[in-house]
């Protein structure tokens, strides 16, 4: 992931969004403001990054929980440059026509890993439909180079959805991360308009491909709402990813990047996320995180923990 601090843009972040109507951003409520970031540690993860001229999706999608995080030195590494060839209507990564892969980043992110001295990490991307295999081989680069400079960190990727890229996902889960993590976003009735460069039954297919190629991995995907989704709608994408063996569910609000993107139909209360998440936990996960600060790789190392000793314990309830 990129960190773009001190970094100027050469045009427009978002091009395509340029013509669209601007749309009313909400005012947030109480429970979804957080604290501007500046505490020692996280200039220090700020600097670390920076160092490794490494990107975070942290940064780049304008997270909500980046004071948090790397003040417990959690930063997310997104690869592949900071340019998405995507033109998703939530997302705030730059789009536009990407650069060359670097061939010396997956060196750099393992030692940035190692210097954060990460328990487990999270490694992301941009879209890169430019390359023949989406980026599947650089993926798998970043994992063995985490492996040769830190060995103890468990890893975690969240990966685009290798869309017509035949072969990618046996690429990436030859690497064997810990997680294999792809995100959903929304229900299958907005991808048209959330999420039109993807497809919500092919996005499914590589979190079941992924199950397929580890059975004893771990899969993890995740949804925003506040989309103008209806309830019934993600109970319906519950079952789909159950149907899907995935593990791990995670749940958070939709944030409004900036006037051009996709508008917010609704906050969604903290009470409304409990139900979302009872109802997951009803309908079979390991593990469930739903609040409005929830995101994907948030709180990944202690969830990651938790959903190992979920599994234990469901094994050892079948074993009895």
């Amino acid at each position: 992931m990129t960190v773009v601090i001190d970094k100027t843009i050469s045009g427009p972040r978002h091009p395509e969004k340029a013509n669209r109507p601007d749309s009313a951003i909400l005012r947030k409520p109480d429970w979804i403001r957080v604290k501007a970031p500046g505490s020692r540690e996280y200039l220090a993860t700020r600097e670390i990054v920076r160092a490794h001229n490494l990107h975070t999706v942290c940064e780049e999608a304008a997270c909500p929980n980046i004071g948090e995080c790397w003040s417990h030195r959690h930063a997310t590494m997104m690869i592949m440059g900071d340019t998405c060839t995507r033109a998703c209507a939530f997302c705030n990564v730059k789009t536009g026509l990407p650069g060359a892969l670097d061939a010396d980043e997956p060196k750099h992110v393992g030692q940035a890993v190692a210097q954060l001295g990460l328990a487990h990490v999270v490694i992301t991307s941009v879209d890169r439909d430019d390359l023949p295999d989406g980026g599947a081989e650089h993926f798998a680069r970043v994992i063995r180079a985490i492996r040769t400079a830190s060995p103890t960190t468990s890893i975690e990727v969240l990966t685009p959805d290798f869309l017509r890229k035949d072969g990618a996902i046996e690429v990436v889960m030859a690497a064997a991360p810990d997680v294999f993590n792809h995100n959903l976003e929304t229900v299958p009735r907005l991808y048209l308009t959330i999420r039109p460069g993807a497809r919500y039954f092919a996005s499914l297919r590589l979190l079941q491909r992924a199950k397929e190629l580890a059975p004893q991995g771990f899969t993890k995907s995740g949804l925003m709402v506040g989309l103008g989704e209806k309830r019934e709608e993600i109970m319906q994408v519950m079952d789909d990813l159950r149907a899907a063996g995935v593990d791990f569910l995670t749940i958070g609000q939709y944030l409004q990047p900036s006037r051009k993107h996709a508008s917010i139909a609704r906050f969604w209360t903290p009470d409304e996320f409990k139900a979302l998440e009872a109802t997951a936990r009803a309908k079979g996960f390991l593990m469930v995180a739903a609040s409005p600060l929830t995101r994907s790789s948030y709180h990944a190392d202690t969830d990651f923990a938790a959903l190992k000793s979920a599994r234990r314990a469901t094994q050892a309830s079948d074993g009895a």
